[in-house]
């Protein structure tokens, strides 16, 4: 599912105008990657946590000349998945 398919089902299930849902849609969005951002983590109960995952300073190899250079630390964000979606996805 993409996110103009999330607004569909929204304005459908909500009987509200596809307008409407993807102002909704994007204000969620908004919200977490505004907290996520600020360093919070995010938990949505039944589906998983996004968090932010620090790498530190690491040797990596240059993939066309093999020659080792240093890899900058940096910040990514990380999706966990929740034990009741993993079970469903999963047919437990």
């Amino acid at each position: 599912m993409n996110k103009s398919e999330l607004v569909e089902q929204l304005a459908i299930k909500k009987d509200i105008p596809n307008k409407r849902a993807e102002e909704v849609v994007n204000l969620i969005f908004s919200s977490m990657t505004d907290a996520m951002v600020k360093g919070d983590r995010i938990e949505i109960r039944g589906l998983g946590s996004f968090v932010i995952k620090s790498y530190g300073t690491y040797t990596g190899r240059n993939p066309k000349t093999g020659e080792p250079i240093e890899v900058s630390p940096k910040k990514l964000p990380f999706f966990k998945v929740g034990k009741e979606l993993k079970e469903k996805v999963l047919g437990e």
